[in-house]
């Protein structure tokens, strides 16, 4: 019976020895959970900033289109015109003039937004890879404690490590 006892006495000892660990790594996942939240809103937000401005670039490039339909409509009526030797030359000439350069800022504002879509892509994916390791150092934190192993609480410190370093990277994207 003392076997038994002296059995449970150094599993007791064993337990509170490793509540100090427990204590560590539940403070380690917290911390861990909350960069983890911090960086899915900011991918969230920049895949949305990704979408509203293919969006923009997409509509800017309708309205470029309908603008070099337009000009195209005064060219044919200044041509037709000029073979009849109609009064409105002058008018349909500046309005093909006058679409020509609309279009032109019109495509400069599309190539913009497109521009600005892919940066906002490419910064989403970095934080969507960040997010991925720091989910994973969550799960490697849970099994440390489970497992009462040091070494893979470090495995958690260390993607974590490694998925706020990803997220960071957006900061040298431009």
């Amino acid at each position: 019976m003392s076997e038994a006892m002296e059995a449970h006495e150094h599993a007791e000892h064993a337990e509170h020895a490793s509540e100090p660990f427990t204590k560590k790594v539940a403070a380690t996942m917290a911390i861990i959970a909350a960069c983890l939240a911090i960086v899915a809103v900011l991918g969230h937000l920049k895949t949305t900033e990704e979408l509203l401005n293919q969006q923009k670039a997409s509509d800017q490039w309708s309205f470029y289109q309908a603008k070099s339909i337009r000009r195209y409509e005064s060219e044919i009526a200044r041509d037709v015109l000029a073979a009849t030797k109609g009064e409105k030359i002058a008018e349909y000439s500046a309005n093909a003039e006058r679409y020509k350069k609309e279009s032109e800022d019109i495509q400069e504002k599309a190539k913009d937004f497109e521009k600005e879509s892919d940066i906002a892509g490419r910064q989403a994916l970095r934080l969507h890879f960040g997010e991925i390791f720091l989910e994973m150092a969550i799960v490697f934190a849970s099994l440390a404690i489970l497992a009462k192993r040091e070494m893979l609480w470090g495995v958690s410190v260390a993607g974590a490590v490694i998925g706020i370093a990803i997220a960071l990277t957006v900061l040298t994207i431009h």
